[in-house]
């Protein structure tokens, strides 16, 4: 199976509508043509914490969401994409209670990561844990199974964590991996994510992050299980471009984490010379995005690329529009000036101060870097920061996760910028140009030229950014040049 070079959706299970059923009553009456490429929907399975990243289990639809006959509904018009953990599960699934319940006699004990298969006395050592990239103050949390036991825990906010590490070099859980991929070959899933893969292999005297050459052995044996079942698989790493960059090598998708960034910055500083020189080097088999459920990605992601003093002005700028930020925990893998954002979280429409030509000039440029281009579905419907939606949980990713009602959808479906956007994914998704060879026009730092061409068909792309506007001159059907003002 071949991923589609045409526009994906990303989405919650809850956040069009209330549930899978409404998902598709609002892609088929509002978006059918839009979404060519896929619908990619935020873990949909039962789930104990995380907005669905804590699953229980891959076998089941979370029953408030659906069914999986609500999926293969779903996968008769779009290519489905969903989320495998492959780092952790859920402290309430049933492998970790039977764990929680007999210890080390759980017939599921070797899917977790006790302290004793790093330290052999499974006392932890504090010079290992410092060189670790952390997720959180410490990598395990303490649980009691009969007797008190610390297991590897990357990620969580609770302390015990929520999401409990799995031990990849087990065979059980390599057992357990089979079965959630069959499962979802059985049900029409065409494209599988590897969520927080990068955090799977725990190798004292490491990062314990992107560990090679084991990461690689891993990603191997995964790959030729998808292989088999006819899935294509998207590695999801937040690490240094060089990380990404070896992915890409080694034949997988990976994810331009460096594009959202990078636009804000020609957009807010009225300057595309990084913007273009990246274009003109950036591998080109990427999954492309703007913004997402977490935020944008900054340190480590474009750590060596971005100039740190430059980054404060341009994320001070994003905090007064109403951002907030994702901070990197260990000392360690601070930069060495202290500088410490992980993620800006926010809408990207909001960074953009609410501007509809920054707005879709952002859109436009996604839409032109090679690559298979997602639009969360906020940003789909040009959604701003949702403040409330912080303060009411605590939780700062949820400034951009807001669900919207059927009424909210039909209202911003009116927004003339949202009906702009949805005219600029048609011609993404149409013209056949984009099936051809892709070029970075050397012009004014003020400007950004942009042109993709196949045989005698080519669409050229000019942003001005000193005020935004965006112009696409294409040759049509009958070998006339043709000007679209976005």
């Amino acid at each position: 199976m071949a991923v589609k070079n045409k526009v994906q959706l990303i989405t919650y299970p809850d956040s069009l509508g209330g549930e899978l059923k409404d998902l598709n009553k609002v892609l088929m009456n509002y978006f059918s043509d839009i979404f060519k490429g896929g619908v990619h929907i935020l873990p949909p399975f039962p789930s104990s914490g995380d907005r669905g990243f804590a699953p229980m289990t891959y076998l089941e639809i979370e029953p408030k969401f659906g069914t999986w006959e609500d999926i293969r509904t779903l996968s008769k018009h779009f290519d489905i994409l969903v989320d495998l953990m492959v780092n952790h599960i859920s402290k309430q699934s049933e492998y970790f209670q039977d764990f929680l319940k007999n210890g080390h006699k759980s017939e599921y004990a070797d899917l977790f990561i006790t302290l004793d298969k790093l330290w052999s006395d499974g006392v932890p050592v504090q010079n290992d844990i410092d060189k670790m990239f952390l997720r959180r103050h410490l990598p395990y949390s303490t649980y009691k199974t009969g007797d008190i036991e610390q297991v590897w825990t990357t990620f969580g906010k609770a302390d015990p964590s929520e999401q409990i590490d799995i031990d990849i070099n087990s065979q059980l859980v390599r057992k357990l991996f089979t079965d959630f991929m069959i499962n979802f070959s059985k049900n029409s899933i065409k494209i599988v994510r590897l969520d927080a893969v990068g955090y799977v292999i725990k190798k004292i005297g490491t990062s314990c992050f992107f560990v090679e050459p084991e990461i690689f052995e891993f990603l191997d044996w995964i790959k030729n299980l998808a292989d088999s079942l006819g899935i294509e698989l998207l590695p999801e790493v937040h690490s240094h471009y060089s990380i990404q960059y070896k992915l890409a090598e080694h034949g997988f998708w990976i994810y331009d984490f460096i594009l959202p960034y990078t636009i804000l910055d020609a957009l807010i500083n009225k300057t595309g010379n990084n913007l273009c020189n990246y274009l003109k080097i950036r591998p080109s088999k990427q999954f492309t995005m703007l913004d997402c459920h977490d935020g944008i990605p900054v340190k480590p992601d474009l750590d060596d690329i971005i100039d740190t003093n430059e980054a404060r002005k341009l994320i001070d700028i994003c905090v007064e529009r109403g951002s907030n930020l994702s901070l990197i925990q260990s000392e360690e893998h601070k930069g060495a000036d202290g500088f410490d954002i992980h993620q800006i979280r926010c809408s990207y429409y909001s960074a953009l101060d609410c501007n509809d030509d920054a707005y879709i000039a952002a859109r436009a440029i996604q839409f032109f870097a090679p690559g298979i281009p997602q639009v969360y579905y906020v940003g789909l419907l040009a959604g701003e920061n949702d403040i409330e939606n912080v303060d009411r949980t605590g939780e700062g990713r949820e400034i951009n996760r807001h669900n919207f009602s059927m009424e909210e959808i039909e209202h911003a479906l009116q927004k003339e910028v949202v009906q702009r956007l949805l005219r600029l994914i048609r011609f993404r998704n149409e013209y056949p140009a984009f099936n051809g060879l892709f070029k970075v026009s050397d012009c004014d730092k003020s400007e950004i030229k942009l042109t993709w061409q196949f045989e005698d068909m080519y669409c050229n792309l000019y942003i001005n950014l000193e005020t935004y506007k965006s112009l696409i001159n294409y040759i049509d059907d009958n070998g006339s040049e043709v000007q679209y003002l976005l």
